[in-house]
């Protein structure tokens, strides 16, 4: 973490961003110019940009939108932040308001308490909480239905397994990481409830030797497919089945993108699926609303299955377990199946 060498900076843009939040920030809409009405800045949790997982997602979103209506990179278009700790959130929103962008998303639950007393102080900016929910006018929530993606990577994973052993790893306990382990947990036991799920968290979001460790674990109690709902930390449950590979089969699910990329190893894939969640459709679509005039304050879009906000990739499954999840899935879409939010309302 490059923390240290930073402290001056962060100190100074905290003074600055605390003395602009107690005026109460200005309005975008006066004087603005239409390049900055159209601006928009996220900022990242822990994980940053380069997590090749949420962070990332948000991240590609935002930059599809600012080359899609031919803006630059930094202030008057678009940018980033990136949180290398939970003490960066209030000075790098307060750093963006600062520099007038028009809409500030929040990537991740952890960012809801700065972005709400941010969008309090600065009532005149547009703000987007993911993963989150905030009422006030000019907050936008957004949540995912992670349990019915996860609903599927449980099929995935029961369908896979030769030990009838698999794992979850998540990184913190909360609402969000509640819902992926009770919907990994209900899929594997709605295929078979003789398979056994071992639960463990990192703790952390941000610590891939953790991830690792977790892993190897499990890998050694013969647990041969681990879900990984980690963020940055989930990189180390795919370097413990990279060397693990080579003394038996085992698999990883990917979360929040298309992770198949991180299971390549010299002759193979070790990545079964991912659970891949809209974070960048989400992002592109309130950064158009906002600009053209519609963003949706005081108001919490909800993407699930059926509304394609949430899905299971291809991957690297059979035939057999593929058809198997396509079987559930529409039978979720359907209201055939309800998935569980949090582990307390599982079936004992």
């Amino acid at each position: 973490m490059k923390i240290s060498h930073k402290i001056g900076l962060v100190a100074s843009i905290a003074v600055m961003g605390l003395a602009l939040v107690a005026c109460g920030g200005k309005s975008n809409s006066g004087s603005a110019t239409k390049t900055v009405k159209y601006s928009a800045a996220l900022v990242t949790d822990g994980g940053g940009v380069d997590d090749k997982s949420f962070n990332q997602s948000g991240w590609e979103g935002l930059e599809a939108w600012g080359k899609k209506n031919g803006l630059k990179k930094g202030v008057g278009g678009y940018n980033y932040a990136q949180s290398n700790s939970d003490a960066d959130f209030t000075p790098n929103i307060n750093k963006l308001i600062q520099a007038k962008y028009a809409t500030i998303f929040g990537i991740g639950y952890k960012l809801e308490s700065a972005i709400k007393n941010a969008a309090k102080a600065n009532p005149k900016t547009n703000f987007v909480i993911i993963d989150d929910v905030i009422d006030a006018k000019n907050v936008a929530s957004v949540t995912f239905k992670d349990n019915e993606g996860a609903f599927l990577a449980g099929v995935a994973a029961a369908e896979t397994t030769k030990t009838k052993k698999v794992g979850f790893i998540g990184g913190m306990h909360g609402a969000v990481i509640d819902r992926f382990e009770a919907g990994f947990r209900q899929g594997v036991a709605a295929v078979d409830k003789n398979i056994s799920v071992d639960v463990k968290y990192a703790n952390d979001f941000s610590k891939p030797d953790v991830g690792q460790a977790l892993a190897n674990a499990m890998f050694n109690n013969d647990e041969d497919v681990i879900y990984q709902a980690a963020g940055g930390t989930g990189m180390g449950v795919f370097s413990a089945a990279k060397n693990q590979i080579k003394k038996k089969k085992v698999w990883v699910i990917g979360v929040d993108r298309d992770q198949t990329p991180e299971g390549k190893y010299s002759g193979g894939n070790l990545t079964l699926t991912s659970t891949v969640k809209g974070v960048d459709i989400a992002v592109e679509k309130l950064a158009d609303d906002a600009k053209d005039g519609k963003f949706p304050g005081g108001r919490t879009t909800v993407y699930g299955l059926k509304e394609k906000g949430v899905k299971l990739a291809r991957g690297n499954m059979s035939a057999a377990a593929w058809k198997a999840v396509q079987d559930y899935q529409q039978q979720i879409i359907d209201g055939k199946i309800k998935v569980a939010e949090k582990p307390s309302q599982l079936k004992k």
